[in-house]
């Protein structure tokens, strides 16, 4: 791997070309508005479209089996191009791929809505992927570079965080309206609009920037060996559920994504010009906020789809029902990260707004394990409220650890930072699929076949996956009270820390100034 200094000077030649100053842009608040808009697009096309499921099947004549696709299609590409995609970004402008994948994602659901066949509609879905992960994997590293003032930069992540939440929940409301009240094509149609508006609006908002040049980190080797790892790997994963946990087609595949990802880590220990120059791992707090976002991600599957399908398939909501039944999640999510995160985060710190989030997240889960398993003895009030409010945790959580994620990054590698937390949360994301609902299929079928009501029988298993999952947000409270600990000797350490083997750049000034701010109060 090359040394520090040597990948550090080509960036920092190119530094004033690469990342205009906050003041640069016509309206930073505009731009943060134009990527939560973008964020809110491709979060509201995930839960949206698996509302719209049994539709689509009925219309198009998808076999079970095929109809899956319509799913992992687009978390297969948009997991796999995350990393690439956010390298690029820093490359030949973050700009620039932020509105190439816009304009890709939103002609992608143009073809979606018109799709008259199971082929065109996944193909359609693989596009969506794609553009998903080039606009996705650059927000983040422009609203940092945008947002360079902690408490700034807090607030502004709250935002973008809050935007995630809410387009979950919007989404299976909106899905439900639509495919009742029109057809399933145009949950893909609205996407035309919201595509086409932050085009326009980003245009002379976004900050424009040149990137450090391809010379800087063109790696096509390390290109494929990454690309192909993930998309393997993801596809393993998905696939678990069909094929077993321990079959030769789990195994054999696994083995072969985790060989392509380790000669991808070999490779930029050695490239002259690497895709993921290793240093960003050297920042506990990247590497740390990654593993632990990868643990809740995987965990907090369990509350936003398990907890759907407790109230649809054991309570009998329906579809538009179940989405306003979550809302006040959304509600309280947004609140916390809108108002509450960042001034705790400039008070106490993102590592403890972090743990007290991920205790609350915990507590979720804890009392999931003990709805109701049949609908007459179930009471929203005092059963589901009580969960929907703690979910307040997802709204201390996430942007502490976006903060925390993105805090070791220099200004170049900021899409590349953006890009692999995003990655990690695809991975958790896959992961707590695979494994939650294996496991809730799988204790449904054991007392199922004792001779448990079906009701009973669902709510066992989905109360097995909630356990698990409170197990999971149990470990990633563990990992953030160990690796993301404070650094003993305040706030240059805490820099040096951050910036040991990344150079020092215009964040680490950020970093040491709130450490400053922090010990004052």
């Amino acid at each position: 791997m090359p040394s520090t200094a040597s990948a550090s000077a080509p960036a920092s030649a190119s530094a004033p070309e690469s990342a205009p100053t906050p003041t640069a842009s016509p309206s930073r608040r505009l731009a943060l508005g134009v990527l939560a808009t973008g964020t809110l697009m491709t979060v509201l096309d995930g839960s949206i479209v698996t509302v719209a499921m049994p539709a689509i099947q009925s219309d198009l004549g998808f076999t079970p089996a095929g109809l899956s696709w319509v799913v992992n299609a687009y978390l297969i590409a948009f997991g796999s191009l995350l990393l690439l995609a956010g390298r690029l970004g820093d490359l030949i402008g973050r700009k620039r791929m932020f509105l190439a994948g816009t304009g890709v994602f939103t002609a992608a659901s143009l073809l979606a809505g018109f799709a008259t066949s199971p082929g065109l509609l996944v193909a359609a879905r693989l596009l969506q992927g794609a553009g998903s992960a080039m606009a996705s994997a650059v927000s983040l590293g422009i609203l940092v570079t945008l947002f360079t003032e902690p408490r700034e930069r807090a607030k502004a992540i709250g935002v973008f965080s809050f935007t995630g939440a809410a387009g979950a929940s919007i989404g299976q409301v909106l899905g439900g309206v639509l495919t009742d009240a029109l057809t399933w094509n145009w949950i893909f149609f609205i996407n035309l609009p919201i595509g086409i508006a932050t085009l326009l609006l980003a245009l002379p908002a976004l900050p424009g920037d040149r990137g450090i040049g391809l010379k800087a980190g063109t790696d096509a080797l390390g290109a494929l060996l990454v690309t192909s790892g993930l998309m393997l790997g993801i596809y393993t994963v998905v696939k678990v559920e069909e094929y077993g946990a321990a079959s030769a087609h789990t195994l054999g595949f696994g083995a072969l994504a985790l060989a392509l990802l380790a000669g991808f880590l070999l490779r930029q220990a050695k490239a002259a010009n690497p895709l993921m120059p290793l240093r960003i791992l050297r920042s506990r707090s990247v590497f740390g906020a990654n593993l632990v976002q990868m643990l809740m991600v995987a965990a907090l599957f369990s509350f936003q789809v398990l907890v759907a399908l407790y109230m649809q398939k054991v309570l009998g909501y329906g579809a538009a029902e179940t989405g306003l039944a979550m809302l006040p999640a959304a509600a309280v999510i947004g609140l916390v990260s809108l108002t509450v995160s960042a001034r705790l985060g400039a008070r106490f710190g993102e590592r403890a707004v972090l743990l007290a989030g991920l205790v609350l997240l915990i507590g979720v889960l804890g009392l999931l394990t003990r709805v109701p398993g049949r609908a007459e003895q179930a009471d929203y009030l005092t059963d589901l409220l009580p969960v929907m409010l703690l979910a307040a945790g997802f709204g201390l959580a996430l942007p502490a650890l976006t903060s925390l994620g993105m805090s070791g990054a220099k200004e170049e590698d900021a899409g590349l930072a953006s890009g692999l937390f995003n990655t990690t949360q695809q991975i958790g994301m896959a992961l707590g699929i695979a494994v939650l609902s294996t496991l809730a299929a799988s204790r449904t079928e054991s007392l199922t076949e004792a001779g448990r009501p079906a009701p009973e029988a669902l709510t066992g298993g989905y109360h097995l996956a909630f356990a698990v999952g409170a197990v999971l947000i149990a470990a990633a409270l563990a990992l953030a009270s160990t690796v993301l600990r404070r650094p003993k000797g305040g706030p240059r350490e805490a820099a040096a820390e951050q910036d040991a083997g990344q150079g020092a750049g215009q964040d680490a000034v950020g970093r040491t100034a709130l450490w400053t701010d922090r010990e004052r109060i």
